[in-house]
């Protein structure tokens, strides 16, 4: 997958899981949605970890690469002020 469309899929996944928690929030005893609130955690923690993967962390809390690596991946991509942090700005000049 293309590194927008897998950020875009991660980004709706993380809608739908906040979405959710707010619906748990009022309607705590719904097994069927804490079992689907679960389920797209889940799915959105897999599609985040295959970004991070082949991309670099999306947080700088997660930006240890761990112990077989000592850089500090952070600093590595834009930040988010940056135009190449909003792929739909890419190509385009601030003014």
């Amino acid at each position: 997958m293309e590194k927008d469309v897998i950020l875009q899929k991660l980004m709706e996944l993380d809608f739908i899981a906040v979405d959710m928690g707010l619906y748990l929030n009022t309607h705590p005893e719904d097994t069927k949605a804490i079992g689907d609130y679960r389920k797209v955690v889940a799915a959105a923690e897999e599609v985040r970890m295959k970004y991070e993967d082949a991309y670099g962390p999306l947080c700088s809390f997660r930006s240890d690469a761990g112990e077989n690596d000592a850089t500090w991946q952070w600093k590595n991509d834009p930040w988010p002020w940056q135009i190449g942090a909003n792929p739909s700005l890419a190509g385009k000049e601030c003014r």
